[in-house]
């Protein structure tokens, strides 16, 4: 019996291959390593904006549930209400339509918080940053500030668990 319990006593393991043949995974391994251990460092509560991509940011999103990347073992869940989260989540570049929501959205935040622009169309307004469509040149930091950046087209699952990561360091910081 007690080492049946023994097995529910021991926390959950974040362990990633540093030895992967994925950069991504290793990044990710690297970061995890050098992550201080403590209880609140565990849970970061994230909100999803899609502000006009074409979706492809928001599969890989999606498939950082799936159980290959599992960002739940890492701390990472998503909520329903900006005012649960932690972290913002911005992908596509910022259409007209689109910008009130983000301002709204980012607004609705408690304090600390943080913002990731996941997606080139995010960082950089991708291909749709001189369209009539876009607000100025579809960057979100050109809307609210952005503590992360995740390049890519899309960039992968692990890259943006990365980002999450990344910016929950940034509000333990902030505190």
């Amino acid at each position: 019996m007690r080492e049946f319990l023994a097995f529910f006593e021991k926390p959950k393991s974040d362990i990633i291959s540093v030895d992967s043949e994925s950069q991504q995974i290793r990044e990710l391994a690297a970061f995890l390593k050098k992550r201080p251990r403590s209880l609140f460092s565990r849970s970061i509560a994230v909100r999803m904006i899609d502000c006009g991509s074409s979706n492809d940011v928001e599969i890989e999103e999606g498939l950082a549930n799936a159980p290959q990347v599992d960002c739940e073992r890492f701390g990472i869940h998503f909520v329903a209400s900006p005012r649960h989260a932690d972290v913002l989540i911005a992908s596509g570049p910022v259409s007209i339509n689109m910008k009130t929501a983000l301002e709204k959205t980012y607004a609705a935040m408690p304090r600390p918080k943080a913002v990731v622009a996941v997606g080139d169309g995010a960082c950089t307004g991708g291909l749709f940053k001189d369209s009539d469509y876009v607000f100025r040149s579809g960057r979100v930091d050109e809307i609210v500030p952005v503590d992360v950046k995740v390049k890519g087209n899309p960039p992968s699952s692990y890259a943006i668990v990365l980002g999450i990561l990344k910016a929950g360091a940034a509000i333990s910081k902030k505190r």
